[in-house]
């Protein structure tokens, strides 16, 4: 998917696609600069290329500046990790990625989604409120460094007909 955005002065080439082993160094070293994402390790990344999941990546004049991966069930999917660079946030970017991702889902035959955020992640939070999902439960002390609860928060595709 293509599609431009323009800036102050600038016209940028803003793209989603698939994402591929070469993007595999910029996505850990967006997701380590991310204190939100999940730290995965370079093994678990490789495999999440080649298990089957949706893994999209973003680019803004051909550098990745992000990336969501998720997997999915029959009708249920979960978005394991997502993580937008420093310089790219606040630019609608992680919101077209999010949109790509759902889209992805519902061509899948996809019902709903659902993953785990940080309670004090408001920015995260905000972002998947205007997509409509909405809190369906807690894990308490999921996250560690520094401990704090999870919300579960899920999405549920319009039903047709």
């Amino acid at each position: 998917m293509l599609c431009l955005v323009h800036g102050a002065n600038t016209e940028a080439m803003i793209r989603v696609r698939a994402a591929v082993a070469d993007d595999l160094p910029q996505m850990m070293e967006i997701a380590k600069r991310s204190v939100t994402a999940a730290q995965w390790t370079p093994e678990q990344y490789q495999k999440m290329l080649s298990s089957g999941r949706v893994v999209l990546v973003i680019e803004d004049d051909a550098r990745v500046m992000g990336f969501i991966a998720g997997r999915g069930a029959a009708e249920e999917w979960e978005i394991e990790n997502v993580a937008v660079a420093a310089p790219a946030r606040r630019r609608g970017l992680g919101s077209h990625l999010l949109g790509e991702f759902l889209h992805h889902v519902r061509n899948r035959q996809g019902k709903e989604v659902f993953l785990e955020v940080r309670e004090s992640n408001h920015a995260a939070r905000k972002l998947y409120e205007k997509w409509a999902f909405i809190e369906a439960g807690r894990r308490k002390s999921y996250y560690q460094n520094p401990p704090e609860d999870a919300l579960i928060l899920k999405f549920y595709f319009p039903q047709m007909g």
